[in-house]
């Protein structure tokens, strides 16, 4: 899958995974399959994103996504059995990705002054 295609997929599963959670409360039947596509979306594309070009330190980040992304799927599981412990998977994996989003090195580091 090509970075362009990868992404349009990730925003497209990303807002599916929003809806979902959103309307869990006023549509209870309809938003778990919202979830479940929407994460399967997210696990896809952090599965098929190659591993290796990058350096240790983005590896294990990329690690750490596709944790989340499988945490995802997981909590869309819950989901479907009526359990409400889905919302602990989903704050795990929010967390991770936040995480992940916030410590990754921006650019390919090429252009960082060293001190």
């Amino acid at each position: 899958m090509n970075e362009k295609t990868r992404t349009i997929v990730f925003n497209i599963s990303a807002l599916l995974l929003l809806a979902g959670a959103g309307l869990y409360l006023a549509l209870p039947a309809a938003a778990p399959y919202l979830f479940a596509v929407g994460s399967a979306g997210i696990a896809v594309c952090y599965l098929t994103m190659p591993a290796k070009d990058m350096d240790f330190r983005r590896r294990r980040l990329h690690r750490y996504n596709i944790l989340a992304g499988l945490l995802c799927v997981f909590a869309s599981a819950l989901m479907f059995g009526g359990r409400k412990e889905w919302v602990i998977c989903l704050t795990i994996s929010a967390l991770l990705q936040s995480y992940t989003a916030f410590v990754a090195p921006k650019g390919d580091g090429k252009d960082r002054k060293r001190p």
